[in-house]
């Protein structure tokens, strides 16, 4: 019997035993539903190769898809004060920016680089939308003013790509405070006569819709992408009427002239590179054209001393 159970049971086990496969390989699309190979869903900038639903996309991917050869370099932030209210609604504040940390690696929601894009020096500024749903506190805030500031002193384009769900609420007027000090952060960018732009992705609601989100010179907006101060349903409930088909939606905006192009993930860094390139007059210059020559008289017979220049008949 102890041949029968340690032996042969784990030989059969072995044979009919299913192989273990890790559940990341797939992710299923939000929009048709339909599963999607991770390979082919990184391969082609995480849109869904069935529908073209543009799913979200982190930090280190848009920076390896905007900038030259995928390098660029960080850009430090400021150490921002944490929890200075010590809030606590069903957790601590304190420890929901602990499990934040912990699962992206990263110290708050926006993450900045300097690099070079086509040849040109940019800074970009991205946020990541799966730290606490890429709300802005004074860390937020923070990193917009010096993403402004180091574009500023290095003359350098400013690019961002909100994805928020708008004010941080358990940092109360603080993360409300930050609105104003975008806001001005963007402004200086303005006065130095450098461009600014942004990429407005899914979802970008709130407070960041009610700041610098929207004061770009140029802004573009993914395909499919909310964005709005309040969300669909608050705006319902509040005025008692059924909202447009789309409403909200980055399509919607543009019909209305509230942004400026709608535009699909894999050809925003073509579309960035010649919108940089007309506002800073990189195009090659038209060159003068030259006067044309002179006509020249017709020979006058005989004028070389040699008589009639008509050949012999």
């Amino acid at each position: 019997m102890n041949w029968l159970t340690n032996f042969v049971r784990p030989k059969l086990r072995a044979l009919v035993r299913k192989p273990d496969i890790p559940d990341n390989l797939w992710e299923k699309c939000r929009s048709c539903e339909r599963m999607v190979f991770h390979r082919d869903l990184e391969a082609n900038l995480f849109v869904c190769q069935h529908c073209g639903f543009h799913l979200r996309l982190g930090p280190k991917e848009r920076f390896a898809s905007l900038f030259d050869d995928g390098e660029y370099q960080r850009v430090e932030l400021p150490e921002a004060p944490h929890d200075v209210l010590k809030f606590r609604d069903k957790k601590r504040y304190a420890d929901r920016l602990k499990e934040a940390r912990s699962r992206t690696g990263e110290s708050d929601a926006v993450i900045v680089a300097h690099g070079k894009v086509d040849g040109l020096g940019v800074v970009v500024a991205v946020f990541d939308f799966g730290f606490l749903g890429g709300s802005m506190g004074v860390a937020v805030g923070e990193a917009i003013i010096a993403a402004a500031r180091h574009a500023t002193r290095h003359e350098a384009p400013l690019i961002v790509f909100p994805a928020s769900g708008g004010a941080r609420m358990q940092e109360g007027v603080l993360s409300l405070m930050q609105l104003a000090r975008t806001t001005i952060a963007i402004e200086e960018v303005k006065e130095a006569g450098l461009p600014y732009i942004v990429v407005l992705t899914n979802p970008t609601t709130g407070g960041v819709t009610a700041s610098f989100a929207m004061l770009g010179d140029i802004t573009l907006a993914e395909p499919g992408a909310i964005v709005g101060f309040a969300g669909p349903r608050v705006i319902e409930e509040t005025i008692r009427e059924k909202l447009p088909e789309g409403f909200q939606r980055s399509e919607y905006l543009l019909e209305h002239g509230m942004i400026d192009m709608v535009v699909e993930r894999r050809a925003v860094r073509e579309t960035l590179i010649r919108i940089l390139g007309l506002l800073l007059d990189r195009g090659p210059a038209a060159d003068a054209p030259e006067p044309p020559a002179p006509e020249l008289a017709p020979p006058t017979p005989g004028a070389d001393g040699g008589g009639d220049s008509s050949p012999e008949k």
